[in-house]
């Protein structure tokens, strides 16, 4: 994982003054690299028992959907508001820098199932708290959060604390 954080890029001042944003996007210009990420998220997921992988839009797309493939599940997208076309559950939270919302299409999971909450990183915890709220809406089970990059700093931890929760790299 050391070779991962070697390619993460630290942007000053992003989206505004005094946020230091970490990019994955290097990461993902780099195929070897986006493949060793994968590969380590399926190692970590395995041992989960989940049925479905939830990601969180966008980034939460780029990770969960062929983490899905890998371990043959469904995907289920958690995205901004008005962007899914069927009744959806709906979840708001703040975020380090601004206030949010996510929804889920209402059929995407229900009882039985077990959904794993794959992101791209950890900051205040406040959508990953949203998403998990939409997966008990439908009367589904969080199986666990999983996410590549975790900013332990912000103890976004501490909004998940009955669930289990892994990351690949903790700054």
């Amino acid at each position: 994982m050391e070779a991962i954080r070697a390619l993460m890029a630290e942007v000053p001042d992003f989206p505004k003054p005094g946020i230091l944003f970490y990019d994955i996007t290097p990461v993902l210009l780099d195929a070897a690299a986006t493949t060793q990420v994968i590969d380590a998220l399926a190692d970590k997921a395995s041992a989960l028992g989940a049925t479905k992988i939830a990601g969180m839009e966008s980034r939460g797309f780029i990770f969960g959907v062929p983490l899905a493939m890998r371990m043959g599940l469904g995907f289920i997208p958690l995205r901004k508001p008005g962007k899914l076309p069927r009744e959806t559950y709906r979840a708001s939270f703040e975020k380090e820098y601004g206030e949010d919302v996510i929804e889920m299409h209402r059929d995407a999971c229900g009882a039985g199932d077990r959904v794993l909450i794959v992101d791209d990183l950890l900051a205040t915890g406040g959508t990953a708290r949203a998403a998990g709220e939409l997966v008990l809406s439908a009367g589904a089970e969080v199986a666990a959060f999983l996410f590549v990059v975790e900013l332990g700093f912000l103890k976004g931890r501490t909004q998940l604390q009955d669930r289990p929760i892994d990351s690949l790299l903790v700054y």
